[in-house]
């Protein structure tokens, strides 16, 4: 099977040989992208020609090309040469232009804009294609209109991966630890970076422990991930799933969903799992399941901030989206986290004015998550579901749609346990009066009065935890189910019949929320 960027380099070459004038290619990985070019090139009886403003004109080598000189970095004076030899119909060439774009910012663009766009109808019947290697997506809008194709680069995929994993092993043969059965591992901790970046961990690993440690280079690829500005990595959660309260279903839900990754469930037939929208009270778990569920199924999870990749440039917020949804597909799989989507998207449904920037994000969204092939598991969490988009929250986007309520008395106690054992407490017993006392709070509120209770414990004589103190934190608590009595109510109502309760229902009697028990 050919690997990514195989693929791309044969649709490179069907597109030369169809006589397209004007490729664009996003990729900020020169070298290993001009290899793949060169052999597209050749493999459509193409010769490739490469230019960048430092050394105008020259082959695959960096030796100038004969019959050109100095003056042959000037893009202009380049790009009438090119127009000159195709009126000539000398051989069929490509030309490779390195950092083009660059010369069509601002009014002294105009002129190189427009010899492109009058090369575009030029060239096609005359056998010569100009190629665009630029690190942005950022295309301007006059060629964008037809008179070029843009073609996003892939990063390296596994099989990728492990030549560069190979080629960096060889010269070191009989000097470093082998493998020793880790030669998967350590491709997996490198998937997701680009060629260079791939190399660079590969070295640093050899040099620091002389082997390749894919834990090592995970670290290294952390790094490298949130410097990208699009993603950013989370540490794994504790305790995984066990260090959420409550919320059994969707426990369950997920337990079960972890299997389909499983070689027999493939063999079986299952695809693999696409997602889910968490919505809900604040402070009842959304997020916290998403940090727990990736240390439940042990893999990478990723925040994609929909909020801040935006910028003020025209393209560029389109341009990082693609280049987080690249690294998330490369990745493989992971537990992409998008943090209340809603507020992200607002400006699609509510008319913000950001020049339609959340409106593109929405379609970009959508269109990823329908027809992405991977294997990541998306998991959003949404405050006010009333602000989302109705095709967002459609049956298959996500897997499955969940309500989160203020948890019950059941969960309310598992809540206060688990909040113990993360500060180093033993859970306690039942106490009815506490379970009562929390009634109406949310789980983040109940949660935060094991470190009011600590600090109150520690000031008098650094004695031990008991449940009087958490009862008398609890009883200073002014709970959210209070202060927002109606947008609860109102999302509670919203949520019958609409979305999957994330907790099993508990036989409730009507006082305060009307979802504790009567433990007294």
């Amino acid at each position: 099977m050919p690997t990514r960027s195989q693929t791309a380099a044969a649709d490179i070459a069907a597109l030369t040989r169809a006589r397209n004038a004007v490729l664009w290619v996003n990729s900020a990985e020169e070298k290993r992208v001009e290899l793949y070019l060169a052999q597209a090139c050749q493999s459509a009886g193409y010769m490739p020609v490469f230019w960048d403003c430092a050394a105008g004109l020259t082959d695959l080598s960096g030796k100038r090309i004969a019959g050109t000189s100095d003056e042959h970095a000037d893009p202009g004076i380049t790009l009438d040469m090119i127009a000159a030899k195709a009126r000539a119909r000398t051989d069929r060439m490509v030309w490779i232009m390195r950092d083009l774009h660059k010369w069509m910012d601002g009014p002294i663009g105009i002129r190189t804009l427009r010899q492109l766009r009058n090369l575009s109808r030029e060239l096609p019947p005359l056998g010569h294609t100009i190629i665009i290697l630029a690190p942005s997506g950022a295309i301007p809008p006059e060629l964008a209109g037809g008179d070029a194709i843009v073609i996003e680069w892939p990063l390296p995929d596994r099989d990728e991966i492990g030549a560069l994993l190979d080629t960096a092993l060889k010269p070191h043969e009989g000097k470093i630890e082998p493998l020793n059965g880790q030669r998967d591992a350590a491709i997996d901790a490198a998937v997701g970076l680009s060629g260079l970046e791939a190399e660079a961990c590969f070295a640093k690993s050899l040099v620091q422990s002389r082997r390749i440690d894919p834990v090592l280079i995970a670290g290294e690829k952390k790094r490298v991930i949130a410097r990208a500005g699009v993603l950013e990595w989370f540490d794994p959660l504790p305790g995984g799933l066990d260090a959420v309260g409550g919320l059994d279903n969707l426990k369950s839900w997920l337990t079960a969903r972890k299997a389909a990754y499983s070689p027999r469930a493939r063999a079986y037939g299952l695809p693999a799992p696409r997602g889910a929208l968490l919505v809900g009270v604040p402070g009842c778990g959304k997020s916290l399941t998403a940090k727990a569920v990736a240390t439940a199924w042990g893999v990478p999870l990723l925040r994609l901030d929909l909020g801040a990749i935006k910028s003020k440039y025209v393209g560029e917020s389109e341009s990082n989206l693609r280049k987080a949804f690249r690294t998330i597909e490369s990745v493989g799989r992971c537990v992409v986290w998008l943090d209340e989507i809603e507020k992200a998207l607002a400006g699609a449904t509510q008319g913000a004015a950001d020049g339609g920037v959340s409106a593109d994000a929405l379609g970009a969204v959508l269109s990823w998550m329908q027809e992405r092939t991977g294997e990541a598991f998306v998991i959003a969490t949404a405050n006010d579901v009333t602000s989302l988009p109705p095709e967002l929250m459609r049956k298959g986007r996500w897997d499955e749609l969940w309500s989160i309520d203020l948890p019950t008395a059941t969960e309310r106690h598992a809540i206060i346990s688990a909040a113990l054992r993360s500060h180093g407490r033993e859970p306690l017993a039942l106490f009815p009066p506490l379970i009562k006392a929390t009634e109406g709070f949310t789980g983040a509120e109940i949660a935060a009065l094991v470190p009011d209770a600590l600090f109150t414990a520690f000031a008098d004589g650094e004695r031990a935890l008991t449940l009087t103190d958490l009862a008398e934190a609890a009883a200073r608590v002014v709970p959210l189910s209070q202060t927002a009595k109606e947008k609860i109510d109102r999302l509670r109502e919203w949520a019958k019949g609409r979305a999957r309760p994330a907790t099993t229902r508990e036989a409730e009697a009507e006082a305060g929320s009307g979802r504790a028990i009567d433990l007294d």
